[in-house]
This record gives structure tokens, C-alpha cells and sequence, in this order.
């Protein structure tokens, strides 16, 4: 089990993906503001990170390439998300340790989960 912060500001997606987390055994906090998203991950002792690329105007590239620029988070394995085509790379280049095309299935992001969490020794 890992403590999961969804940053995704389609409250729908945010509740759907801490459903199919919390299923798969995870403490999931979901927000919608990727400003407080430092803030959120020291203050919920979170494991994994999912962004979306495009959150209430702000871009989810540009807050990924905040938190690997900050010491106290950096470490931190952050997975991105969009619909948006040929992003990938993009949110890689920005520091994202995996990307997510959306729509995706549970099972895919169950397996995307848990094979970061383990490469990164966050699971029991």
C-alpha cells in the first residue's frame, strides 16, 4: 500500500481514479489545485504522484519540473496524464517518471502504479 496523490481538475477523473486506487489496496488524497501540490505531498506523506498535463489553466509539465527542481521532493515518482496526442515525451522531458495516455483502463493503471511504487521501494 502507497499514500497516491491524484492533481487532476476533472473532479469526476480525481474521484474515478482514487476509486480504482483505493480498490487496488493505496491511500489516495485527490486535489485539484497543482500549486499546493508540493505542499500536499509533504503534508500527506505521499509515495506517487499523478498529474494531469492540463489543470485549470496551469500546465501540469511546468509543476513536474518544479518539484524535480526542489530538494525536498524531487525523489518523488510522478506519473502524468493526458488526452492530449503526442505528449509523452514532452511530459517525460519535464521530469514526469511515466506517462499515461488517457482514456486508460484500471488495469493499466493499476500495473503502471504498482511497477513504479516497486522500482521505487514503496511497496511492502
Amino acid at each position: 500500500m502507497a499514500k497516491i496523490l491524484i492533481v487532476d481538475d476533472d473532479q469526476t477523473i480525481g474521484f474515478m481514479l482514487k476509486d480504482i486506487l483505493e480498490f487496488g489496496g493505496h491511500e489516495v488524497t485527490v486535489s485539484q489545485q497543482p500549486k499546493k501540490t508540493k505542499e500536499n505531498i509533504l503534508k500527506n506523506d505521499i509515495e506517487l504522484v499523478l498529474l494531469d498535463k492540463l489543470i485549470s489553466g496551469v500546465d501540469g509539465t511546468d509543476v513536474c519540473a518544479e518539484l524535480r527542481k526542489d530538494e525536498d521532493v524531487q525523489e518523488i515518482p510522478i506519473i502524468m496524464m493526458s488526452a492530449l496526442h503526442n505528449v509523452g515525451e514532452v511530459c517525460k522531458s519535464a521530469g514526469a517518471t511515466e506517462f499515461i495516455a488517457k482514456p486508460f483502463d484500471m488495469e493499466t493503471l493499476l500495473a503502471k502504479t504498482n511497477e513504479i511504487l516497486q522500482k521505487h521501494g514503496k511497496t511492502s
